[in-house]
């Protein structure tokens, strides 16, 4: 399945990129997230409760940055599993300053679902990968907007 979007932040480019680059900004931004403890300067430990269409369950694995170009890009590798099926992906964002004080940022990426995930298809993912990305972007303007 294909992740694709864009999203623009009332915030300069420098502060998304440093807010994107802080673990402790993500856990709150990110839905779902109970716990993301840093391995490394690259790697991390998440732990996420989702609910995908009719069932949720918890999700526990790695995260992982790499390909980082300060302030323009970088990829996220996010491997997660649960009694539900497992979720891995590789996502690459790209932050664009595009006026003073706003940034736009554009995401795409593969994400392979399998177990009980899987069956569910793209007609029950999709809606609710767009929602959660829509609720991260909103989570981090406000954190840069303070």
């Amino acid at each position: 399945m294909t992740l694709e979007g864009n999203y623009t932040l009332n915030a300069p480019r420098e502060t998304v990129w440093n807010l994107l680059m802080d673990p402790e900004v993500l856990a709150r931004v990110t839905p779902g997230i109970t716990s993301l403890e840093k391995i490394d300067e690259d790697n991390y430990k998440a732990v996420a409760q989702i609910k995908v269409g009719p069932v949720g369950g918890a999700f526990s694995g790695n995260l992982s940055l790499a390909d980082r170009k300060k302030p323009e890009s970088f990829s996220l590798t996010i491997q997660q599993n649960s009694k539900i099926g497992n979720a891995n992906a590789v996502v690459h964002m790209t932050l664009t300053a595009i006026a003073e004080g706003e940034t736009a940022v554009h995401y795409t990426g593969e994400v392979k679902l399998s177990g009980m995930l899987s069956t569910m298809g793209g007609r029950v993912i999709t809606p609710v990968t767009k929602m959660l990305s829509e609720q991260f972007f909103e989570a981090l303007e406000k954190e840069a907007v303070g």
